[in-house]
């Protein structure tokens, strides 16, 4: 039997021009504001263009490197789609595979909508969807390791200790008082790749990126926290967001522009962990990852008990 893994993600178009069918993909035909599309391509346009693409194929080839088997990659609202990657698998003759979302923590509005993508076509092979890998030790590793690099880079700037703010993108208040594990699992991580560079101290968490579409979404949010650390006396913030697994528009343009031009107006300095991208140590836990899984497939164990077995 022919395995592979799956690496999917939210997908991001490579073009301004692209955004208007990017968001209606996103919405799935609901009508979205004229004002909302001009202020993702004003957005976009300031960034040049999303690498959320190039650098998730770089991730693929890491870990396929890692593996020795094929691995693909599968967006939900842009090229490559995921149907058309099951597709090419199904033409591969592909009989198993591990499918990985690169959004490690669990959510209906995330992970809950890549499911649904994947486990709603019909495919000649079977799937073992990873529902979440929040806590995966490779991957707070990894985090650990950008927040420690450039952490003590942005202290030794400041001839101080610098406050550190870990950032999640934010949802619909609704998902969580319906019971999803988003809110507990993004602190989680937070709280894990805190305890691995122990010499920071104190550390703050806050949501960013707040959707357009109205409603109440999770805080508390950057502004708002930074607001706080500016009144305690920081001069400074360093900013690691742990929602997320690579540069694209809520890292590029959020927090590297408009956090940092928020801090900057009220005499703040902000300074960011690079992302994990392509990183050695990102690509060798997302390959773990898969391999325990298709490890655990050969032997016919549960796959989730497997990986907390080899976790725990």
């Amino acid at each position: 039997m022919k395995q592979a893994v799956l690496l999917i993600a939210h997908g991001s178009p490579d073009r301004v021009e692209d955004i208007p069918e990017f968001l209606q993909n996103i919405s799935r035909g609901r009508p979205i504001s004229e004002a909302v599309v001009k202020e993702v391509q004003h957005r976009y346009s300031l960034i040049g263009s999303s690498p959320l693409t190039r650098i998730t194929q770089a991730q693929a080839t890491g870990v396929e490197q890692e593996l020795g088997i094929p691995v693909y990659i599968g967006m939900r609202n842009w090229h490559p789609f995921i149907a058309d990657t099951l597709q090419r698998m199904t033409s591969d003759g592909v009989g198993h595979v591990v499918a990985i979302c690169l959004a490690p923590h669990n959510s209906r509005t995330s992970v809950g909508l890549y499911k649904q993508a994947l486990l709603g076509q019909d495919v000649p092979f079977t799937v073992d969807f990873v529902e979440e890998w929040h806590d995966n030790p490779g991957l707070i590793l990894a985090f650990a390791e950008k927040l420690c690099a450039g952490w003590s880079k942005a202290c030794a700037e400041q001839a101080t200790k610098v406050p550190v703010l870990f950032t999640a993108h934010s949802v619909p208040t609704r998902t969580v008082t319906e019971g999803d594990p988003y809110q507990i699992q993004t602190r989680e991580t937070a709280a894990l790749v805190a305890a691995q560079v122990p010499e920071i101290g104190e550390w703050g968490f806050a949501f960013q990126s707040q959707g357009m579409s109205g409603g109440e979404w999770l805080g508390p949010t950057v502004e708002d926290t930074l607001l706080g650390l500016r009144e305690k006396g920081h001069k400074a913030v360093f900013v690691q967001p742990i929602g997320f697994v690579c540069d694209h528009v809520e890292i590029l343009f959020d927090v590297d522009i408009l956090f940092r031009d928020f801090a900057a107006a009220r005499g703040m300095k902000l300074y960011r962990a690079e992302s994990l991208n392509d990183s050695p140590a990102f690509v060798r836990a997302v390959a773990e990852l898969a391999r325990w899984r298709l490890r655990a497939a050969a032997s016919d164990a549960d796959p989730q008990n497997f990986a907390a077995n080899i976790n725990g």
